[in-house]
């Protein structure tokens, strides 16, 4: 199955339209790797948004993910190919009948405090993980974790589990976290140590973490990879300002921003003599934005409507314009270029003349005034192009088809997730994560039994039963042909039913100054850590 994703996922497909537009800047920022790493050294990172706190056990996300994948190690880690590497475990094979895996652990690995990491941390953090993370589906298959010794890991399962491993190879997924410190019976989602006094198993331990403005790590010198990290220090600076964030990375201040979009940013960094702007490094989150539909409110509760508001969507016009050509038009649930994708879905290209027939027959017609019902739209903070510029795009849009669009703002991301989380919306823009495998990062925007007050689970309350038997079957189902068997006739049906509008695959870029060696581009980008990153001194 591993093989499979590897070989099918070889090249980034999705982002071909950002090369052409790059390749010159791109090729300009390529130099010579030096030879042997180098210690020492700081790397700034900028961000635009903050974590709450930086446990990635119990809260996902990019804000926590990133820093969490420097203080924690998974167990496993994977390149840019799709090929899965040991990390904190040496081996690991999983049963021929597909219900377990045994892990070997690494020797003389510890924790930030000096205590051993052993099996029994292990056991404690993929249960935690189960038990608190809010992608329910990652690791439901579990039933327990057997330590036969300190340093063996056996995982059982109902039943087989394909997305398994690769759910391992992340922090952001699967961090290990201290037994002796979140066992205490507190409630780890609240407990103090996410954010104070953090006790780590990765690279990297907390300086210190000041929320809304910065994460300050340093290497952690007995990190059981020897030599490694490479840097002194890295720190997570907060600026949602990206006018500030330009500037600070032409003075120097900065040295590495992920999870660009914005098409003027891009292209303002690519032109920095210091500076290079790579795609890579997203192929494992899978990034798409997409208009989500409270079906507990009517009118949509309604699929025509729905329908109709997702032919009156131009998304051809919201790549090229809004996003300068740099994304492509999403169709589904399922990221183009990946193996599961399917292209066989129902097609939702711009026609506002059906649009209006579809809501006439569905008796909302115009009133007088030409106007049919009135929604609101929300979006998160903080990424305007594939957000907060959409939701006005659908304002104006929408309008020409009667259906008035009213655009909430939230002050900041909680406010936003609190929102959606506590279904308090009729419509509202996203960014969500495919998270490489569809039982990650998928199946919990559509099944029925993640219907919950948490973010980025199933808000939209969408119910099918056939969905539902179809996800369950290719959440189990090791081969890779009857599980793309099972995602198309997916596939298929949620795109008929449109719980979502999908819009396009995000653009994200990362940008680093080329003093910098080894940058983030496997498959999980910045949500892998950093170890192997060092500052070449003779480049800066």
């Amino acid at each position: 199955m591993l093989h499979h994703i590897a070989t099918a996922l070889k090249r980034r497909q999705y982002f071909k339209p950002a090369a052409a537009m790059l390749a010159i800047a791109l090729c300009a920022g390529q130099t010579a790797f030096a030879a042997q790493p180098t210690s020492g050294g700081t790397l700034t990172i900028a961000t635009f948004q903050a974590p709450r706190h930086l446990n990635p056990a119990v809260q996902s996300g990019n804000s926590t993910g990133a820093p969490g994948s420097q203080l924690f190690a998974s167990l496993l880690r994977a390149d840019g190919k799709w090929n899965l590497l040991p990390y904190l475990a040496e081996s690991w094979s999983m049963s021929p009948d597909g219900l377990s895996m045994t892990l070997k652990l690494v020797n003389n690995a510890s924790f930030h405090d000096g205590k051993p990491i052993t099996s029994a941390d292990v056991a404690f953090s993929i249960m935690t993980v189960k038990e608190n993370h809010p992608f329910q589906t990652m690791l439901a298959p579990v039933t327990r974790v057997e330590t036969p010794d300190v340093s063996t890991v056996i995982i059982r399962l109902s039943t087989p589990h394909p997305a398994l491993p690769l759910a391992l190879s992340t922090p952001a997924l699967v961090p290990i976290i201290p037994k002796h410190i979140y066992g205490d019976g507190k409630d780890v989602k609240s407990h103090p140590a996410n954010s104070v006094g953090v006790v780590g198993s990765g690279p990297y331990k907390l300086v210190e973490f000041k929320p809304g403005q910065h994460v300050i790590l340093e290497r952690f010198n007995k990190f059981f990879i020897p030599g490694r990290p490479y840097l002194d220090r890295i720190i997570y600076s907060n600026n949602p300002d990206t006018s500030n964030v330009m500037i600070a990375a032409e003075r120097g201040d900065v040295q590495m921003i992920g999870y660009l979009e914005n098409a003027r940013d891009i292209q303002r960094l690519a032109k920095m003599p210091q500076m290079a702007v790579t795609a890579e490094g997203y192929s494992g989150i899978g990034p798409l934005s997409w208009v989500a539909f409270n079906m507990k409110r009517k009118p949509l509760s309604e699929r025509p409507v729905r329908q109709a508001i997702s032919y009156a969507i131009d998304r051809k016009f919201i790549s090229k314009s809004l996003q300068a050509g740099l994304s492509i038009p999403a169709t589904g649930p399922i990221v183009q270029g990946t193996p599961f994708y399917s292209a066989d879905v129902a097609k939702y290209d711009v026609d506002l003349k059906k649009s209006e027939e579809m809501l006439d027959a569905a008796g909302y017609k115009r009133d007088a005034s030409g106007k049919r019902f009135t929604v609101t739209i929300d979006y998160p903070p903080g990424a305007n192009e594939s957000q907060k510029n959409i939701a006005e795009y659908l304002k104006s849009q929408l309008k020409k088809i009667g259906v008035i669009v009213e655009v909430r703002a939230s002050p900041d991301l909680a406010t936003w997730t609190n929102r959606i989380a506590a279904h308090d919306f009729d419509m509202t823009m996203d960014a969500v994560f495919n998270w490489g495998d569809p039982v990650i990062g998928v199946h919990r925007t559509y099944l029925s039994s993640n219907i919950r007050n948490i973010i980025w689970s199933n808000t939209q309350s969408y119910s099918n039963p056939k969905v539902d038997s179809l996800l369950a079957h290719a959440a189990s189902e090791m081969d890779p042909v009857k599980r793309k068997s099972d995602y198309a006739e997916f596939q298929k049906i949620v795109t008929e039913d449109v719980p979502v509008a999908w819009i396009s695959v995000i653009p994200y870029h990362t940008a680093y100054n080329k003093s910098l060696r080894n940058p983030p581009t496997t498959i999980w980008g910045m949500l892998a850590p950093l170890d192997e990153v060092y500052r070449d001194q003779a480049a800066k």
